[in-house]
Order: C-alpha cells, then sequence, then structure tokens
C-alpha cells in the first residue's frame, strides 16, 4: 500500500470514528440518559476540560471551513477581514490572541482547578482555548510554508495537523468509561424496545 493510501485510510477511519461517538451521544441525549453521563464521568474538572475543549475545537474548526468555503463562493454575510490598505488578516490571528490570552490566564492559575478557582472559568478557559487552537491549525499550511496556501493542495497540510491535535486533544477524555456507559445505556434500550 501506497503512504498516501495509508494517510487517506487513517483519515477517513478518524473521521468515521468521531461520527461514531457524535452519534453516541446524540442518541443518548435523545434517550435522555446523556445529563446522567455527563455528572458521573465528568465531575473531575480536568476531564470536563479536555471534553469542553475538544468538542470545541472540532466544532470550531467545522465552522470556520464552513465560513471560508462560503466567503470564497462569495455566498452568505461573511467577508474576508482587511486592512485599510487591502492587507488580509488571517483567522489564525486571532487564534494565537485568543492562546496568549488564555495562557496569561493559566499561568495566573484561573482556570485550572487550582486552588478552589471557579469550575467555570476552567470551563470557559477551556473553550477560548479550543476556538484559538483552532483558528491556529486551521492555518497550520501557512504558518508552516511561510504562505498563503489554504485553497492549494499544500492546504491539506492544515487538515492534517487539525485532526492530529484534535486526536491528541480528545484523549483525556474519548474512550474509556463515558463513551462505554453511552454504549451499555443505547444497547439496554434497544434491547428494551425490542422487548
Amino acid at each position: 500500500m501506497s503512504p498516501q493510501l495509508l494517510r487517506d485510510i487513517a483519515f477517513w477511519l478518524l473521521i468515521a470514528g468521531g461520527g461514531a461517538v457524535l452519534a453516541l451521544v446524540l442518541l443518548s441525549g435523545a434517550f435522555g440518559r446523556l445529563p446522567h453521563h455527563y455528572r458521573r464521568h465528568f465531575a473531575e474538572s480536568r476531564r470536563e476540560r479536555h471534553f469542553i475543549a475538544s468538542t470545541t475545537f472540532f466544532l470550531t474548526f467545522a465552522i470556520v471551513r464552513v465560513i471560508t468555503h462560503s466567503i470564497r463562493a462569495g455566498r452568505g454575510p461573511f467577508h474576508n477581514i482587511e486592512t485599510g490598505g487591502g492587507r488580509h488578516i488571517h483567522h489564525l490571528v486571532f487564534g494565537i490572541l485568543l492562546l496568549l490570552i488564555i495562557g496569561y490566564l493559566w499561568l495566573s492559575q484561573i482556570g485550572t482547578g487550582m486552588y478552589r478557582c471557579s469550575v467555570w472559568a476552567g470551563r470557559v478557559t477551556a473553550f477560548f482555548y479550543a476556538v484559538g487552537a483552532a483558528l491556529t491549525l486551521d492555518e497550520f499550511a501557512l504558518w508552516f510554508n511561510l504562505a498563503d496556501v489554504y485553497w492549494t493542495p499544500e492546504g491539506v497540510a492544515s487538515v492534517r495537523a487539525v485532526f492530529l491535535f484534535g486526536a491528541a486533544l480528545s484523549v483525556g477524555f474519548w474512550g474509556g468509561p463515558f463513551i462505554h456507559a453511552l454504549a451499555r445505556d443505547l444497547l439496554h434500550g434497544f434491547k428494551t424496545s425490542r422487548s
């Protein structure tokens, strides 16, 4: 098998796995068991921050891709952001700014779960960290190549970087007890509905 084929297979397996997990979460919500599992499996704030960051990261990436495609097609209310001199401001600039702000807050122990900080501060900083990371990594190919290659074949490097980082970010909570409990509930629900 060629290396490109292996990368393509890994990419689609990652997409399928993410879709399966999303389907589990949605079906669990439909059965009304999601709040129970959320409280039970994310009572420890670090795991909840991983969950919030991972989910927000992938959602932000998807939203950014939809917006950039609509801008390129000239549809919708969105447009490129430009300075008075016509210089295009890439969205990675806003991502870097968010990452700097969140890094500063975490250096100050705000939102880290240390010293009995507010749980909400942890949730908010995890959310904005993920938004900043997604905005930045969506243009990974630009900062890797030092050229605007977003719409070229080299731009695929951004998508790969997003999925690699997203997988690493998700390791903190995917798998394990939460997904197992959702699957067990769904199997039990299907068995109950058949009888």
